[in-house]
């Protein structure tokens, strides 16, 4: 296909792009190489009062910007989600211990997942938007916590909530309120429709 009209996903994660793939379009996967954790605490420093989505609209726009640059004529996606949970800002868990840690924590509570996602072309970002979804976790048992982690096992590490909504992490929760594919991962209708208006899917 020519260039100009080449869609690229410049993110590793499986939950994007089967959203991608079920919604019918046809793209490249590049996931973008940033420091995303330098680009987090740049932004908690630098800026006073920064909140979750001022972080997934900054990582989500990087992300598709880079990627650009080494692909200038084709559209990129960028995609970033951020759990925040009474103020505190969530990175993913490194270990199965720290995911044991994080979910307890969310235990009883509401948190907000929020989705950004960007495109890029010549490396230059172009448009974004961002959706949030809030999560309320049930107060579940310690025994159901341990037998979520052994069930879960590293796919727990995989996701900034350690859950899989589509999976057995559904179980985890009383309430949702927010689209699901902003959940797992990327506004998808508002994307879908700014490709419907750059023409790169059918209108």
């Amino acid at each position: 296909m020519p260039e100009s009209t080449r869609l690229v996903l410049a993110s590793g994660s499986a939950a994007r792009k089967a959203l991608l793939e079920a919604a019918g379009l046809t793209f490249d996967v590049v996931p973008a190489q940033i420091d995303e954790a330098a680009i987090r605490t740049a932004i908690l420093e630098e800026t006073m009062g920064a909140e979750a989505s001022d972080i997934a609209s900054v990582l989500a726009a990087e992300k598709a910007r880079a990627v650009s640059e080494l692909h200038p004529e084709a559209l990129v996606i960028g995609a970033d989600q951020v759990l925040v949970l009474g103020g505190k800002i969530f990175s993913k868990a490194e270990t199965m211990l720290e995911a044991r840690d994080h979910l307890t924590m969310m235990r009883g509570r509401t948190h907000d997942l929020v989705s950004a996602v960007a495109l890029a072309r010549n490396g230059v970002v172009h448009w974004q938007t961002l959706a949030v979804a809030g999560m309320t976790v049930r107060d579940f048992s310690d025994e159901f916590l341990g037998a979520y982690l052994e069930r879960m096992g590293d796919r727990a590490l995989a996701s900034v909530g350690c859950y899989e909504l589509e999976g057995t992490g559904v179980q985890l929760f009383e309430r949702i309120e927010g689209d699901y594919f902003t959940i797992l991962g990327i506004p998808l209708l508002p994307l879908l429709q700014r490709l419907r208006d750059e023409e790169m899917i059918t209108a």
